[in-house]
């Protein structure tokens, strides 16, 4: 037996079994390295194989392909392969995969072998410098999906996530972390959406709102600083939902805003998107045959608007700033100051003093707004 080896030393024994030629070494022996050495004489220089035993060697192994030293296919080696001078290759095993690999010939021939795969080469290339980048860079795919990539490897922009990006610029906590009356005039203009079960959003312009500012407003639930089940939510952080219910069967919607027990009511919305929804939400309160409600009749009252919305109970403390079924958007443009209206307070009577307070505050013009107060208009025109 003989002992093959690299140049750095003794590496392995090739102990195949027997090919089956007359006299010829074992399967393997010429398959460790550039040569084979007799045992024991590993200190000595590898001795080339001649040609004739190369031959004998893989013409035992069986027939290859002959075109192009072509004789290697998904690293099973096929001996008989010859460059385009004639010469024959030698089998090696790599140090690294101990797979079978091609070798050019003993005297020289490096320089034609290196044209013995030419168009594997070409595959394989494009493919080792794909699989050796860290990272790949943001391309366009004929427009179907265009996704940008951040530092993070994240989907910032895509019409796939056109949800995503929209809900990203709902008003957060900070919005409505502001004083009573403050956060009622910021209301107008502002965007309340409802996203229903079904995927369906019902969309709404705040145009009217009413301030209730906690213990010394004897017009509000918390008057006095008393905190009840049914008005804990105006104790809680300020964007809050706080809904109640008024005569048994209809519920008006609040928000928390900065003060012990201060809340902002929603009393009315000029309808943007599913007003067909919002027709059929509310003939299911009306009575009998009425007759079709006209657009600016859909949300024009506290009531109304949570009728057309589908607000209930169940909204009761949710969150504005992260719930997924309820939020605000910034509306397109703010009313200004000359666009506001303030007047007082609607169905506060009991409230003594506080009910003439002008803790009301709508957009002058708009259609959907539930009470117009004309002398104030006048007396504020007049003003301006």
């Amino acid at each position: 037996m003989r002992v093959c080896r690299w140049k750095g030393g003794l590496k392995g024994r090739a102990e195949v079994g027997p090919v089956g030629l007359p006299g010829g070494p074992a399967r393997g022996e010429a398959m460790m390295g550039r040569g084979c050495l007799p045992e024991g004489s590993a200190g000595a220089e590898p001795e080339a194989p001649d040609a004739a035993f190369v031959r004998r060697v893989q013409g035992a192994l069986g027939p290859g392909k002959r075109e192009g030293g072509k004789s290697l296919r998904g690293g099973t080696p096929q001996p008989g392969a010859r460059g385009p001078s004639g010469e024959a290759g030698l089998l090696r095993l790599s140090p690294s995969s101990a797979s079978p690999l091609l070798t050019a010939p003993a005297g020289g021939g490096q320089a034609q072998f290196s044209r013995m795969m030419p168009r594997k080469r070409k595959r394989l290339t494009p493919l080792n410098a794909v699989q050796s980048k860290p990272s790949f860079s943001p391309a366009d795919t004929s427009g179907s999906l265009t996704v940008v990539l951040d530092g993070n490897s994240s989907p910032v922009s895509s019409k796939y996530f056109s949800e995503e990006k929209r809900t990203s610029s709902r008003l957060g906590t900070d919005f409505f972390n502001q004083s009573c009356i403050s956060l009622a005039k910021s209301f107008l203009g502002q965007i309340l959406v409802h996203k229903l079960p079904d995927g369906r959003e019902l969309r709404g312009k705040i145009v009217e709102t009413e301030a209730y500012l906690g213990g010394e407003d004897a017009a509000s639930h918390s008057k006095g600083g008393k905190q009840t089940a049914r008005n804990t939510a105006m104790f809680m952080k300020p964007g809050t939902l706080y809904v109640y219910q008024i005569y048994g069967i209809y519920f008006c919607m609040n928000v928390s805003s900065q003060g012990e027990g201060a809340a902002v009511l929603l009393r009315s919305l000029e309808p943007l998107q599913g007003l067909d929804t919002m027709r059929q939400l509310r003939s299911t309160q009306r009575k009998g045959s009425a007759k079709p409600l006209k657009d600016w009749q859909l949300c024009n009252g506290p009531s109304k608007l949570c009728q057309a919305l589908a607000i209930n109970k169940s909204f009761d403390q949710k969150d504005l700033a992260r719930d997924t079924a309820i939020w605000m958007e910034p509306g397109s443009e703010a009313p200004g100051e000359q666009a506001v209206v303030t007047a007082a307070r609607i169905g506060v009577s009991y409230g003594g003093e506080w009910a003439q307070k002008p803790l009301r505050f709508y957009i002058r013009g708009n259609k959907c707004v539930s009470v117009v107060d004309k002398k104030v208009e006048r007396e504020q025109g007049a003003a301006d």
